[in-house]
């Protein structure tokens, strides 16, 4: 029973635990003092297991901290399912591969409309890696914002993964057609993914207190290539924050995976439980 581990909890153990949870939310031990009415001081001290805390002290800190204590109490406190863990990890593999083949596919889309011989069969066989890999990519962030809810990314990440299907298709359409060829719908393709993008930048800036600021960084990013690659004009320009834009977002992926993997061990349902 979880109330029975909280109060068998001994420090320096509980003091890791909360501090661990309040890392999670990301929050300072000055954020946390204006929600539990506690001192600084006193935190620092059950942090650094130094003091024992009051069973009201502890509810009070797990409650400020977002965990529902009647759940607590009650052992009802869930962890997360391990197919999430599995698809980040998956989600993460996915973008790294795709992360090399992108810049294959863009080069040879440059070569393709510019006249230069492309053979077609490797061209498809890119463009269907990315298209696997690239969806793999989105679905675990999709993931990822079940365990951390945003449903302003969730939606955004599902705009992204019909986009890039439907491209994908218009593509090898293309590829296998004399009568379509890219260069008649490209630059109609680079602003929908732009879009695409700079609506997912907006999805990561609505992330609050979460792994520092890194999601705000990450959605800064995202919504300054989505707005150059809008224009077509700048998507050359979009390159570079594009690129540490994804970077950002397998970052992400394996800072979830971390944070998951340790509020989800056997004794860390209270972890959990904050999440949720």
């Amino acid at each position: 029973m979880v109330n029975q581990t909280i109060h068998n909890m001994k420090q320096p153990e509980l003091g890791k635990r909360i501090s661990e949870m309040r890392k999670a939310k990301g929050l300072t031990q000055e954020e946390l003092v204006e929600l539990c009415n506690l001192n600084v001081r006193t935190i620092q001290r059950i942090e650094a297991g130094e003091v024992t805390p009051r069973s009201y002290t502890i509810k009070t800190l797990f409650e400020a901290l977002g965990a529902q204590w009647e759940n607590i109490e009650k052992g009802t406190a869930t962890s997360y399912p391990k197919s999430i863990v599995t698809w980040l990890y998956v989600g993460f593999g996915a973008g790294l591969v795709y992360f090399c083949l992108s810049y294959f596919e863009i080069s040879m889309e440059i070569e393709w409309m510019e006249g230069s011989y492309v053979n077609t069969l490797n061209f498809g066989l890119v463009k269907a890696g990315v298209l696997i890999t690239f969806s793999l990519f989105i679905f675990g962030l999709i993931k990822m914002t079940s365990a951390f809810p945003n449903k302003i990314l969730q939606i955004a990440l599902w705009v992204m993964l019909l986009a890039n299907a439907l491209w994908a298709g218009v593509d090898f359409l293309a590829l296998n057609m004399s009568s379509l060829d890219l260069k008649d719908y490209y630059e109609v393709k680079i602003s929908t993914f732009g879009l695409a993008y700079a609506f997912m930048g907006v999805g990561f800036l609505s992330y609050k207190k979460l792994w520092s600021n890194i999601p705000q960084v990450i959605g800064a990013l995202g919504l300054v290539s989505g707005v150059l690659m809008f224009t077509v004009v700048g998507a050359l320009f979009a390159l570079i924050p594009l690129t540490l834009f994804e970077l950002g977002e397998l970052g992400l992926l394996v800072w979830s995976i971390n944070t998951i993997g340790r509020t989800s061990s056997p004794d860390s349902t209270i972890g959990a439980e904050l999440q949720s």
